[in-house]
């Protein structure tokens, strides 16, 4: 029994012995292998075996080789879960994202006196639990770390999301080359950088929802290319600009005709530092941070509003205003439609301040037209104008009160809109006030907002209507 606990014994240490040789550095491993042959340990054909597995793990130096397919690290961050190869060439994260909402008596922004319940064909209030958003974001970097991609799908459109009940669509895709932070190019389909609003994402929204002037103005999510930069940063003359051309006819939409949108903004970051997209001063900047900035756009077809559905029309039958009138039946570059955006951010120990103005025109060909028995067929052109403006002021009181819990940001927006210039007592406009509170910045925190909407009526006093609005938005 003794000589077999000796045997056992011997057994164990030799295999210790020779991982050790293997796991050690050359001139290491050369001692330990010959001390393990000169013992009997290991034959003479394990000894020669064991030195050529060793040279193929090592360089000329001595140094372990490393493997062409080198493993994946897994991690966690701010945007999500994810893997990373040791080269850093290689990286994907995956994010969750979830955003319920309870709303009444109107999921979205009413817009006409039946929406506000002023004719006989006015809405039922309703008071409605729904998943506003449901996302994936697929997101990171291939071959080289400036080879960047980004993927979103929403796994739970809504009507109000501009999609339908329980179906799901890839929304974003997009693929950066960002060599150089001068000079950037970005393919695909994404929120184009035309205003900020648009592009600060739902989920970090101060408000539950965007304002009135986003469904009239935005220009939304378009196919194209984008050119964009940031120049000398950290000088007073500090700007970033984005140049692109798109398609024209909105998310998952083929070009319509053979003319494009052109897009272009420029942005000066006033105190030399750049503003991220994004609302609520929940970074808390010490310094003052804020941009000015200036875009435009133009573009003929058939689309004379973007939404998330894709391409749209700006005056239907329940609309507000307008001095004509589009439907489906709209042909090939039958509009011109053109816009301009003036826009300030600033955040500041606590502070968030946005706002912009907008301005819009849309030119109507004429669809051709036929009438009598000749047949002849005329058009009737027109123009209209539109305007439009938001201004939001955001604040932890906590800076200001440190009774009151610093998780809170209190609110407030102000936003109109008027449908044509040309016409009067025609304006809707929006009082909003936005109470959050912040678990874990905007990953996960809880919004209520109020507002006061009124339409002005040409022959009446303005109609108004309250509504209340509480949300939970959430990323894993």
């Amino acid at each position: 029994m003794r000589m077999q606990h000796r045997w056992i014994g011997a057994m164990a240490l030799g295999s210790f012995m020779m991982s050790s040789a293997m796991a050690l550095p050359a001139f290491g491993g050369d001692v330990l292998t010959e001390v393990l042959r000169e013992k009997g340990v290991i034959s003479k054909e394990d000894w020669i075996r064991i030195e050529a597995d060793r040279e193929k793990q090592t360089s000329e130096y001595g140094e372990k080789k490393k493997s062409k397919d080198t493993p994946a690290i897994p991690f966690w961050s701010k945007k999500g879960f994810g893997f990373e190869t040791e080269d850093g060439n290689w990286r994907t994260s995956l994010q969750w994202r979830f955003q319920g909402r309870f709303t009444y008596p109107e999921r979205g922004d009413p817009d006409s006196a039946e929406d506000f319940g002023a004719t006989t064909a006015g809405d039922n209030p309703e008071a409605t639990f729904e998943l506003r958003r449901v996302r994936m974001k697929i997101g990171g970097h291939g071959h080289k770390p400036w080879i960047k991609y980004y993927f979103e799908v929403d796994l739970q459109s809504t009507a109000s999301s501009g999609g339908s009940a329980g179906s799901t669509r890839v929304i974003d895709w997009r693929i950066d080359l960002a060599k150089y932070k001068e000079f950037t190019i970005r393919v695909g389909q994404w929120k184009i950088n035309y205003n900020r609003e648009r592009v600060d994402s739902s989920g970090k929204q101060t408000f539950v929802e965007r304002s009135i002037v986003n469904s009239v103005f935005t220009i939304d999510r378009q196919v194209g290319v984008l050119a964009m930069g940031r120049l000398f940063p950290g000088k007073v003359y500090d700007v970033n600009y984005y140049i692109g051309v798109f398609t024209g006819s909105g998310r998952g939409e083929a070009n319509d005709d053979d003319s494009m949108m052109y897009m272009a903004r420029i942005q000066w970051n006033i105190f030399g530092r750049e503003l991220k997209w994004s609302q609520s001063d929940v970074e808390y900047h010490e310094q003052p941070t804020a941009n000015l900035a200036f875009g435009g756009y133009t573009n003929i077809g058939k689309c004379t509003r973007w939404s998330s559905s894709g391409c749209g029309t700006l005056v239907q039958t329940r609309s507000i205003g307008g001095s004509f009138t589009l439907d489906s039946t709209a042909v090939d570059s039958q509009f011109r439609t053109e816009g301009l955006v003036e826009e300030f951010a600033m955040k500041w120990k606590g502070l968030a301040i946005q706002h912009e103005f907008h301005w819009k025109q849309v030119k109507d060909a004429g669809k051709p037209v036929t009438t009598g028995s000749s047949g002849s067929a005329f058009a009737v052109p027109s123009k209209t104008n539109l305007m439009g403006s938001y201004t939001q002021v955001g604040y932890f009181p906590h800076y200001l009160i440190p009774v009151v819990p610093k998780p809170l940001e209190v609110a407030f927006r102000y936003a109109f809109v008027d449908p044509n210039v040309g016409a009067s007592n025609d304006t809707l406009r929006e009082y909003t006030m936005a109470f959050n509170w912040f678990f874990a910045g905007h990953r996960n925190k809880l919004t209520a907002d109020f507002s006061h909407l009124s339409l002005d009526m040409p022959m009446s006093a303005a109609i108004t209507e309250q509504r209340g609005r509480l949300q939970w938005d959430v990323s894993f």
